[in-house]
């Protein structure tokens, strides 16, 4: 049962989530909809470990598909990071709020960016272009993401300054035309540098804040100096350039994991776990 430990933390974490934000907010949603996503990232990565090919892809679509389907467009929570500035303007802790701190800011010192590898709706259609292992090194084009970070704040808070009347429309037809962005913004990046993760890498705002708590992750891929050959194969199937052939947490792009743990799979000497 060892192995299964991470998928048991896990399921722990978001329990304890669940069952606090029920019992704090007085509201049945929040134990149904943490318990729904902690179980499935749970059963995904126990799947993972037990050799299950499309172990990842489950819960992406498990995961992704409720929050952008039954969250996003039925219920009309904008769970992008326009959300998240709008509802923090209003001072109220619920909806995007209570989604970015737990998987955005304050979740990512356990999991990481598992949220980029499990969850993430954008990334759950991305993934599936031909372009898994990106051929080329990292472009210096991290910038962007400052750019559109900036730009979402300036957006909601233009809204308030200016008195918007019908922010609950506003914000909900901003999901949708986010969305469409996001997508062909990303599909367009994939193609024109062969890399499917190109938009996580250079565009996504949301990364600004996964990267400081991954840092300390608890949940890492762990590289055993020992028994490295330095192939570089782990480094050729990487999706996100990171240099997971160091243990050091100064690796070359380290807060960019996003947990798929392909490099494990294709470790000769099983150095990587």
């Amino acid at each position: 049962m060892k192995k299964y430990l991470p998928s048991i933390i896990l399921l722990v974490v978001f329990e304890t989530v669940a069952v606090s934000l029920w019992l704090t907010k007085d509201n049945l949603f929040y134990l149904l909809n943490f318990s729904y996503i902690g179980g499935c990232i749970a059963i995904g990565s126990a799947l993972f470990t037990a050799g299950k090919k499309h172990a990842r892809r489950f819960v992406q679509f498990a995961v992704g598909s409720y929050m952008l389907v039954y969250l996003g467009l039925i219920c009309q929570e904008n769970m992008q990071i326009e959300g998240f500035w709008y509802y923090l303007f209003l001072g109220v802790f619920e909806a995007a709020t209570i989604h970015y701190a737990v998987a955005k800011i304050f979740g990512p010192v356990i999991f990481g960016r598992g949220w980029c590898g499990y969850a993430c709706w954008t990334a759950m259609i991305l993934d599936m272009l031909p372009y898994k292992h990106p051929k080329e090194p990292r472009k210096k084009l991290g910038f962007i993401r400052y750019i559109t970070f900036a730009l979402s704040l300036a957006l909601v808070l233009g809204l308030f300054l200016f008195k918007f009347a019908n922010l609950e429309m506003i914000m909900f037809r901003l999901f949708i035309i986010g969305n469409i962005l996001y997508y062909a913004v990303g599909i367009m990046l994939a193609f024109v540098f062969k890399d499917n993760r190109a938009f996580c890498k250079y565009i996504c705002p949301i990364t600004i804040f996964l990267k400081p708590m991954s840092y300390f992750s608890i949940l890492r891929v762990h590289c055993d100096d020992n028994k490295c050959i330095n192939c570089g194969k782990c480094l050729k199937v990487c999706p996100m350039n990171v240099e997971v052939n160091k243990e050091s947490r100064k690796r070359r792009n380290g807060t960019e994991c996003i947990l798929c743990y392909e490099c494990t799979k294709e470790c000769p000497v099983k150095a990587l776990r």
